[in-house]
């Protein structure tokens, strides 16, 4: 282990047992804001700490058996002993070096979800609503909610564009390898010649901005209209003009929501809807300059990136960036990404590992 790397987690061990102290100190409960945040710390360390001293632990094991391979006795005994205790001390050095990466603070957000339909007509609109079907069943197995922020149905029972939130624990981290261009090919149903087809749909994942870090939005800026809301919704639809179109002039981005009867709920989401896009921008911006001094693989921020093809008569996904193919389409439609996010997750933290020791 490198002494950098040594001398970082004997600072969070250091640490972790001054907190140990401070919580257990008579009256620490007195200060709940200063205990919470203790306890947080403490919370966010604790696997830090853990992996730390099994590596110490396992680093004398190794000390300890190559003594005894100088023993004929059990030489046999501590050669195999010394083997898994390597093998075992390198996992836990791969483990410690990714805890001590660099945290993305959108990770715990919850997100926004936007699908649009693009190349493809309808048979783009209904893969919109498939991916949509998708992300809503992967939600379910997480425990996650899902709710509706404005839709916009093709004739035939897709989505030319939806836009939901989900909320729930470490949702953005989950989820924002999933923005992109995504494909796929497949026969439609009007398709009479059995030919197979190409559409394609654009995914958005947008975390969720708070109010002390959210981009601050002048009023003089924006522009709202009020309008009847379409599309399915129940019997108040097109009766009041609930819902709520913002118009952020200086970038021209437009966001409606219509899924609430109050047009004061439809505007705060609207809003809140905007106040990530704009975060968002800022994000895509920094990607991009950080792309210029390095290739990414993972995470680079462009929307028109195809990331991942859904192949129908082969029963096949593609992720493209990390070149994983399953053939497992019709379980991954119904919600089982974890394999393939799982997969980018792993292979952004090697990126991260390899920029960290370059």
């Amino acid at each position: 282990m490198k002494a950098s790397l040594k001398e970082k987690l004997e600072k969070v061990l250091l640490r972790f047992e001054e907190l140990n102290v401070l919580m257990s100190a008579e009256g620490a409960t007195g200060d709940m804001t200063n205990f919470t945040q203790w306890t947080k710390e403490h919370s966010e360390i604790a696997p830090l700490v853990e992996d730390y001293l099994a590596y110490n632990e396992v680093t004398k094991n190794i000390f300890d058996a190559r003594e005894l391979i100088k023993d004929p006795d059990v030489k046999e005994l501590a050669e195999l002993e010394l083997l898994g205790a390597e093998e075992r001390k390198a996992e836990l050095e791969i483990s410690l070096q990714a805890r001590l990466l660099p945290k993305d603070e959108n990770d715990g957000r919850n997100v926004f979800l936007e699908i649009r339909a693009g190349t493809g007509g309808d048979e783009s609109a209904l893969f919109a609503a498939d991916l949509l079907r998708m992300y809503a069943k992967f939600a379910e197995l997480r425990k996650w909610k899902l709710e509706i922020i404005s839709q916009n149905q093709s004739d035939l029972g897709g989505y030319k564009e939806i836009v939901c939130k989900i909320s729930g624990q470490d949702v953005y981290a989950w989820l924002k390898f999933e923005s992109g261009g995504h494909r796929v090919q497949r026969v439609p149903e009007t398709e009479t010649q059995g030919r197979v087809h190409t559409s394609a749909c654009t995914v958005a994942v947008l975390p969720e901005a708070d109010e002390l870090h959210g981009v601050e939005i002048n009023p003089a800026d924006i522009r709202i209209d009020t309008f009847r809301a379409s599309g399915a919704g129940g019997q108040h639809v097109n009766k009041t003009d609930s819902a709520i179109r913002i118009t952020h002039i200086p970038s021209g981005l437009v966001v409606e929501c219509q899924d609430d009867r109050s047009q004061h709920k439809n505007k705060a989401q609207a809003l809140s809807v905007l106040s990530a896009k704009l975060n968002d921008m800022q994000i895509q911006e920094q990607q991009k300059k950080e792309a210029e001094t390095r290739k990414t693989l993972i995470g680079s921020g462009d929307r028109s990136q195809r990331i991942r093809t859904y192949n129908f008569p082969q029963g096949r996904l593609t992720d493209h960036r990390i070149n994983l193919t399953l053939y497992k389409l019709t379980q991954v439609l119904e919600g089982e990404i974890d394999e393939i996010i799982g997969s980018l997750r792993a292979e952004h933290q090697a990126e991260m590992l390899a920029l960290a020791e370059s």
